[in-house]
């Protein structure tokens, strides 16, 4: 638990640090219009918190349930498909996009709204060409079963129970 605990930080830090922290930083310097607090701020700001949030669950839910990392090069031990995962196969990608479409509207920035663009279709790409075929490969029936009762990108009202 302890390895996967430092493994999942670690990519934390390293892959939503760079793409909703790093990234924005550079395009933006985090230099927001002047004048008082905006309606943009309150909604960025809720989008920001929120997705936070929800990429710190999602992460603690693989060391938890999973026993490992999000990061394909120590993958966890088993399917994580508890807490969050029960509503939506990706919170980890829609809480990340979250937090930089939150930014864009803090920052009045274009360019990272063409950023969160980008990171949205590398997403799909790489869970198109890689995560999934992987995760069947490596789990099988359960994994389909989980595919067949949880959406990809729109969550469920309710809880699956699987």
């Amino acid at each position: 638990m302890r390895r996967a605990t430092l493994g999942t930080t670690a990519f934390f830090f390293a892959a939503p640090g760079t793409v909703a922290g790093l990234v924005p930083w550079l395009l933006t310097h985090w230099d927001r219009p002047a004048g008082g607090l905006r309606v943009a701020d309150v909604l960025g700001g809720g989008l920001v918190a929120i997705g936070l949030a929800v990429v710190i669950a999602a992460f603690a839910q693989f060391v938890r349930e999973g026993r490992g990392t999000p990061a394909p090069i120590a993958p966890t031990e088993q399917l994580v498909v508890g807490g969050l995962y029960r509503y939506v196969r990706n919170p980890m990608y829609l809480a990340v996009a979250a937090v930089i479409g939150g930014q864009a509207l803090i920052f009045e920035s274009s360019a990272v709204l063409v950023w969160l663009l980008g990171f949205m279709v590398l997403v799909l790409a790489f869970v198109t060409a890689y995560e999934q075929p992987t995760l069947r490969r490596t789990y099988g029936a359960g994994y389909e079963a989980y595919c067949d009762a949880v959406p990809g990108w729109w969550p469920r009202l309710t809880p699956w129970r699987g």
